[in-house]
């Protein structure tokens, strides 16, 4: 039997392992940034915010799924018009997931992109381009199957 004073030593013990354990742990942890480029990021938002105003005043910007790709249609108000930009495919749970295409649309402004080249999880799709001086931002979820 142990008096008080072992099981009070036993305690600090359990304790300080338990304390060490998540010290490791949390060194071995790699911690995911939105962005490694944030404050450049902030800085260039107000970009974003006169992007997604442009872009409310067009049709809606589709992007759905099939057996093979991903298909993202631009507003067809823009159909025809020299649009540079690109499609980022964001994952928020694995910055490995990541992928960014160029907008390269077709004359009726859709872009298809092949799953093969995707992972099989949630993205959020942030499509931005440009025609002329004139900025667009659009946002979609996704979840590719």
């Amino acid at each position: 039997m142990m008096n008080w004073g072992n099981k009070l030593i036993v305690v600090f013990i359990l304790f300080a392992t338990l304390i060490g354990t998540m010290v490791y742990k949390s060194f071995q942890s790699k911690p995911h940034l939105v962005s490694e480029e944030y404050y450049k990021d902030e800085l260039r938002y107000q970009d974003k915010i006169d992007g997604m105003a442009n872009v409310a005043k067009l049709s809606e910007v589709v992007v759905t799924q099939d057996t093979t790709g991903v298909n993202i249609i631009l507003p067809k108000e823009l159909n025809g018009a020299k649009i540079e930009g690109e499609a980022w495919f964001y994952c928020k749970t694995d910055e490995v997931n990541d992928k960014k295409f160029p907008l390269a649309v077709d004359t009726n402004g859709k872009l298809t992109i092949s799953k093969t080249r995707l992972s099989k999880t949630n993205y959020q799709v942030k499509l931005s381009w440009k025609i002329g001086s004139k900025n667009y931002y659009a946002e979609k979820e996704i979840a590719i199957k």
